[in-house]
């Protein structure tokens, strides 16, 4: 038989395996910059200058105040996460027109100088103002579960009834048709 001091124990596994999960604990959660999964908190303030310039406020909230930027963050981290690069690049790019114009970063612009701005992105950048435009759209309209469309505001705004929880029938099924 050989000696203890050559085996693992229980607890030195146990231990071991805690140690272990602390580390990818650290590790995926180390890249987090601020309250975004994926945004800087510089880069969060210029795409919420972009996003409210395409749907502003006005008797419903902006793209912002319905959450659009958290729906963008987290699917940069998920089903986006192909964009990554083009979010990157494309609101530096922002950020370099802003400055180049106004002197100023895009946030603390008044609101006709960023629709300038978002312009001149939408002309020298379509293909990243196209993608903005996308995203926003599906984060303000659509489901609140995936982090945008925040108190279900444009469905609201548009009159919608809220859907149903997942799995639960739209039909009236005493009647046999559709609610």
């Amino acid at each position: 038989m050989q000696s203890s001091k050559n085996f693992l124990t229980r607890r030195r596994f146990v231990a071991m395996g805690a140690l272990g999960g602390a580390a990818v604990a650290v590790a995926c959660t180390s890249g987090r910059q601020g309250d975004w999964d994926f945004f800087s908190e510089a880069q969060a303030r210029t795409l919420t200058a972009i996003c409210d310039q395409i749907i502003p406020a006005d008797d419903f909230p902006s793209a912002s105040q319905a959450g659009v930027l958290t729906y963008i963050d987290n699917q940069l981290v998920r089903h986006f996460r192909r964009h990554q690069e083009s979010y990157r690049d494309g609101l530096e790019n922002a950020e370099a027109i802003s400055r180049k114009r106004f002197g100023r970063e895009l946030a603390a612009l008044t609101a006709p100088q960023q629709l300038e701005v978002v312009s001149a992105i939408e002309q020298q950048h379509p293909d990243f103002f196209n993608l903005v435009r996308s995203h926003t759209l599906q984060g303000y309209y659509g489901s609140p579960r995936h982090g945008g469309n925040r108190d279900a505001v444009s469905w609201r705004m548009l009159g919608l009834p809220e859907p149903p929880p997942l799995g639960r029938a739209q039909y009236d099924l005493r009647k046999g048709s559709p609610q």
